[in-house]
């Protein structure tokens, strides 16, 4: 069963007014890193999807999407991880909605750009949910592949994320003390 936060089905825009709000004010978002947890709680793989980007190449990504308007950040996570994962995955939304950290894409790129999104200016509440279900790629997906903390620390598997989703991933497994 999908979601729906209360009011959101008028809290869509359209394209037009989109650009227009885009081109003025930052848009928030949220980022969400799938995981995997053994049976103390700690992370033991991490989910990443296979789409294509904007400009035609076939990327790893995390989970990701815009709040509504009206939207709670609890509701705007679990209908991005239920539009990218699925029904059936079962995610366990954090108790304390207060996010592992904080992105801000920016729309132009350069080196001192952690976060690069060509749109738009984004903020991005930024979580790590554990999953229990059945997780299947949805939506612009092609592929959902589940990879060890090892495979991740290897770094190869890191190199196909997008730059901004790298460092998150990079970050959440820190945070973990898995770095």
């Amino acid at each position: 069963m999908t979601r729906t936060a209360v009011g959101t089905e008028s809290a869509w825009f359209d394209r037009d007014e989109l650009e227009y709000l885009r081109s003025r004010l930052p848009i928030l978002y949220v980022d969400i890193i799938p995981v995997r947890q053994d049976a103390s709680g700690a992370i033991t793989e991490v989910g990443l999807l296979l789409r294509a980007d904007g400009g035609g190449h076939i990327v790893r990504s995390i989970v990701s999407g815009r709040v509504l308007v009206r939207e709670t950040l609890r509701d705007a996570i679990m209908r991005h991880v239920e539009k990218d994962l699925g029904s059936m995955s079962f995610p366990k939304i954090p108790t304390s909605i207060t996010p592992m950290t904080v992105a801000e894409y920016f729309p132009t790129d350069g080196p001192d750009v952690l976060f690069h999104n060509p749109r738009q200016h984004a903020v991005s509440m930024v979580y790590v949910v554990p999953v229990e279900g059945e997780c299947e790629p949805q939506e612009d997906a092609l592929e959902l592949s589940w990879f060890s903390v090892a495979e991740l620390r290897e770094g190869r598997v890191l190199e196909d994320l997008e730059k901004g989703h790298r460092i998150l991933v990079q970050r959440a497994l820190a945070n973990a003390g898995l770095a």
